[in-house]
């Protein structure tokens, strides 16, 4: 029960208004820079990846999420 007590902590933490607001931006961003062509999800991530310098690491992966998905 330890295992569900853990993955249900995570999803709080990524419903937070903040980390849904991080993954907003990441999904604009992604598709402003996706947008161009010969540029693939990975080099968009890191093109982006001085973007999320200052964030939290759960911030920050849900940003990345949000720029390899947009």
């Amino acid at each position: 029960m330890d295992t569900f007590a853990l993955l249900g902590q995570g999803l709080l933490t990524a419903l937070e208004p903040a980390k849904l607001f991080y993954a907003l931006i990441g999904v604009t961003l992604g598709t402003a820079v996706g947008v161009m062509p010969g540029i693939g999800p990975a080099l968009t991530v890191a093109l982006l990846l001085p973007v999320t310098y200052k964030l939290d690491p759960a911030g920050s992966l849900i940003m990345f999420a949000g720029i390899y998905y947009g």
